[in-house]
């Protein structure tokens, strides 16, 4: 079973392009923090942006850094199904644990045409390899159902888990009430993991986390507690969490000269400028991702400064591993510097 507190690690850029030194110190800065596995080039990671060769690149470094010390998903999903054929071959040959398909973005085909066309053959080809379907319609346009990954699981071996991103508690019990007690269901959503692992109809198993890239110690023993029964420790740390979990995405009314609008700066935006901030990257994101507005960096910051107040052992891990004062970025204007647009 795949279970625990996996990262969806972003992919780190300078100047647009991939930065590898830097995406090794991520790895490491992760392992250290004792984190259950890393999931290389999922959505968090930009996977739609980059080309396969970084795609491939990626997985193979964080593969080898992770080799012996935690776990390895790879993100292979795509809406090309030979593509991900082809992506999960090399995941394959290179000895990562797991691969990670999200549902086919843009082209949208129906549940059953997911399983028949997608997952299954995947899931066929790769006997040995375990499949994870990554369920998240509000991105793709399309849904896996229970139904369907019901009758996976009973074809294939190696459909065993999901990654549940629906926002859907319905869904999510439908899922277990379909699959049984030994399907794994983890969480795609960072401020639903205790929700879903303490609710006895759905006994979520653990998250792919994205705020465990800036708080990897803080949430993998979330995740522990719950696992071990400890829902009053468990509880005290998503309290000091929920500040980083509501910053996943970022919503602002923004004026323009012809009225207001919402602006919707989605992950891994928000994520990249905090860790921007706090000295951990760059806080590039690859075109046509950008920046993010300066309401929305107010929004960061905010919820960056009451997790600092409140409960500074969150990012002491960045500050000890980084060798960053805190504190002073937080209240530095020079650490956001190129990561907002000045106007509309």
């Amino acid at each position: 079973m795949i279970t625990g507190c996996f990262t969806a690690l972003i992919t780190p850029f300078n100047n647009f392009s991939v930065d590898y030194e830097n995406l090794d110190n991520l790895i490491n800065f992760q392992i250290k923090n004792g984190i259950t596995g890393i999931l290389a080039v999922g959505t968090t990671g930009e996977s739609p942006s980059l080309t396969w060769n970084e795609h491939n690149k990626i997985i193979e470094d964080v593969a080898k850094k992770t080799k012996g010390k935690c776990g390895c998903i790879a993100g292979t999903g795509s809406n090309n199904t030979n593509e991900t054929i082809a992506a999960t071959k090399h995941a394959a040959d290179i000895g990562v644990d797991a691969v990670l398909l999200v549902d086919p973005y843009y082209n949208g085909p129906s549940s059953l045409e997911i399983r028949k066309e997608y997952i299954g053959p995947v899931a066929n080809a790769f006997p040995d390899m375990e499949i994870i379907p990554y369920i998240i319609p509000g991105r793709t346009g399309t849904q896996l159902l229970p139904e369907d990954l019901a009758c996976l699981n009973k074809e294939f071996k190696n459909v065993n888990s999901v990654k549940e991103a629906t926002a859907s508690i319905e869904n999510m019990r439908h899922t277990r009430a379909c699959c049984g007690d030994e399907f794994t269901i983890l969480s795609g959503d960072d401020g639903m993991t205790y929700d879903m692992m303490v609710d006895p109809q759905i006994k979520a198993a653990g998250v792919i986390s994205v705020i465990s890239n800036i708080a990897p110690k803080a949430v993998t023993e979330m995740v522990n507690f719950l696992k071990r029964g400890n829902q009053a420790e468990a509880g005290k740390l998503l309290s000091a969490l929920k500040p980083l979990f509501e910053i996943v995405t970022v919503k602002t009314r923004e004026i323009t000269p012809y009225g207001e609008v919402v602006f919707r700066a989605r992950n891994p935006l928000a994520l990249k400028v905090l860790m921007a901030i706090l000295g951990m990257t760059s806080g590039e994101c690859r075109k046509p991702l950008g920046k993010m507005t300066k309401n929305g960096l107010v929004k960061v910051i905010k919820a960056a400064r009451k997790v600092q107040t409140d409960n500074p052992a969150i990012f002491q891990p960045i500050a000890d591993f980084f060798g960053v004062d805190i504190e002073t970025r937080l209240k530095d204007p020079s650490s956001c510097e190129g990561l907002f647009y000045e106007k509309y």
